[in-house]
């Protein structure tokens, strides 16, 4: 009703809060595309950055065949996005050069990526964003493991990544089972603490020569 009653006819975002009672509280509307879309996309089989372009040159939501009673669900989608922010600092930004960038991949898993790449140079004047890891399952907890072993295989080096608070979150029993709140972080400041997890690819081996 809000988007008929301003006349906006296109893709956009509308975003509440819900208490535990199930009431919506009105956040905002955002008459764009935003980074949760791939959600959508993987839980609708609809490609919203196709739709759109269509809908902004003329064609109507009859014509693309975008009515909601006709939209199915597949399953389960949950997104994490990997930045270069340091979590133990407040999610301050982290400066640097890439020296090791490898990503994950498998069933049920997409990446939508940006500036990661070795030999890429991480400066303070952009998006900390490196890549967005979304997974898709049958049920929120399998998309939920799979996300966890994506971010496992997922290695950056020469940076510091968020990666290791996703998988704080990914891991913990109250997220797993959808008891949290907006309260959820700060209840648990153990999210925010490191893990260390070793280079096994990243080897040097050197070899002396002599002649004889």
């Amino acid at each position: 009703r809000l988007c008929s009653a301003a006349k906006y006819k296109n893709a956009g975002t509308v975003e509440f809060l819900v208490d535990g009672e199930g009431r919506h509280y009105f956040i905002e509307v955002n008459p764009r595309i935003q980074v949760e879309h791939t959600v959508t996309e993987e839980v609708t089989g609809i490609d919203l950055m196709h739709q759109q372009i269509k809908i902004a040159s003329g064609q109507s939501f009859d014509q693309l065949g975008l009515k909601q009673e006709s939209i199915p669900l597949l399953g389960h989608a949950m997104q994490c996005r990997v930045t270069t922010e340091d979590p133990s600092l407040d999610f301050s930004p982290d400066t640097g050069t890439i020296d090791v960038f490898r990503t994950p991949g498998g069933m049920g898993i997409r990446l939508d990526d940006g500036p990661g790449f070795p030999g890429a140079v991480i400066t303070p004047h952009y998006d900390s964003l490196l890549v967005k890891v979304t997974s898709r399952a049958t049920t929120r907890l399998d998309a939920a493991i799979k996300l966890q072993r994506a971010l496992r295989e997922f290695r950056v080096r020469g940076v510091t990544t968020n990666k290791s608070f996703l998988l704080n979150v990914l891991r913990h029993p109250d997220f797993l089972h959808k008891h949290v709140t907006t309260s959820f972080i700060g209840q648990n400041p153990d999210l925010l603490e490191k893990t260390q997890s070793k280079d096994r690819a990243q080897k040097v081996t050197g070899t002396e020569f002599r002649k004889n």
